[in-house]
């Protein structure tokens, strides 16, 4: 099938981490990307990703160019003149510094879609600070409830903010790039980490006003036997998730558990002891020992797999998720996925 996105060309001012992430995923879709690369490269990224290939550069085009020289910010200007799209992720106000900001651009190119990725926006008082993945998943909240009641929250992967902020930005573009083609207009859009981030914990303030999570009372997902992590004989561990009564049911009978009333799945006062229970069935035997009892049944079940053991379970091999070069790097398929309407 031919690419959604064949035909769009993208101008992609290179920083580190989401900016890049969300040019990856519109390359994915097809979109042509110019990557203006710093000729040094940074500091951070040579720390992070080593000497290996930068796997967000995958199906871009990269441009050297030093906007410092005259010359050099004339060829990002005349590549963002025949574009459709812009993607920088800088702090408020350095593209205008360099006569590239949305109203420069805007002259040379009125229906350009101008994609900025912050942390915290482009307004506001925390605009014009330096920040990370980890701030940013704080101050949305969402961070506090990776860590059960009186403990410190532990630190999410970067994937949680970097990611999702790429995701939204993406998004967001896609989206303005189909007002653009219909209007000749483009805009702005302000991909702030923090924003999308808050948008994406819509489910968890739906949760939240029922009362099941950042309450006096137990909640669910941090106290319940039925929602939570399990050490394994192996030091291995496995996940579960048996929310609705069937599955929770259907986890009982896996685990032998007869003499537990599957009706009180909700009685919280019964938690404490099922979940000390639960812990000690499962430190009893090896994480393979429950994967071949629980794997592929509607208890919601899974292990918690390093990344190499993830590119090599079979549902992530079937569905050709990743595929494993030399030396150990992997790589990770596009999503999502476009298949014939039939």
């Amino acid at each position: 099938m031919k690419a959604p996105l064949a035909g769009i060309r993208i101008v992609e001012f290179e920083g580190i981490g989401p900016g890049p992430l969300a040019g990856r995923m519109l390359a994915d879709m097809g979109a042509e990307v110019t990557v203006i690369a710093r000729p040094q490269k940074g500091a951070v990224s040579e720390r992070l990703g080593g000497t290996h290939d930068n796997p967000l550069r995958l199906g871009k085009t990269v441009q050297p160019l030093d906007l410092k020289q005259p010359a050099d910010l004339a060829k990002a200007m005349a590549l963002v003149a025949e574009a459709d799209a812009l993607i920088e992720g800088n702090r408020p106000g350095v593209m205008e510094k360099l006569g590239l900001g949305p109203a420069d651009c805007a002259a040379r190119n009125p229906r350009l879609v101008y994609g900025r990725m912050t942390g915290w926006g482009q307004d506001g008082p925390l605009s014009q600070a330096a920040g990370h993945d980890l701030n940013y998943v704080a101050l949305t909240g969402l961070l506090s409830l990776a860590g059960r009641s009186g403990q410190a929250p532990i630190v999410p992967p970067t994937v949680m903010g970097d990611a999702a902020g790429a995701l939204g930005l993406a998004f967001g573009i896609a989206c303005a790039l189909l007002d653009a083609r219909s209007s000749g207009q483009g805009r702005v859009v302000d991909g702030a980490i923090v924003d999308v981030l808050a948008m994406l914990g819509t489910l968890v303030q739906w949760i939240r006003s029922a009362g099941q999570l950042d309450a006096p009372r137990p909640s669910p997902f941090h106290d319940s036997p039925f929602y939570d992590v399990y050490a394994c004989a192996d030091g291995g561990f496995v996940t579960l998730g048996a929310l609705e009564p069937q599955f929770y049911a259907l986890l009982l009978q896996k685990l032998g558990l007869d003499d537990v009333d599957p009706q009180t799945q909700y009685r919280i006062e019964d938690w404490p002891a099922l979940k000390a229970r639960m812990t000690t069935l499962f430190a009893s035997q090896p994480r393979a020992h429950w994967c071949a009892l629980l794997e592929g049944t509607d208890v919601c079940f899974a292990p918690v797999l390093s990344l190499a053991e993830a590119a090599r379970h079979p549902h992530n091999v079937a569905r050709g998720i990743y595929r494993e070069h030399e030396g150990g790097r992997i790589e990770v398929a596009a999503a999502p996925r476009f298949l014939p309407l039939k």
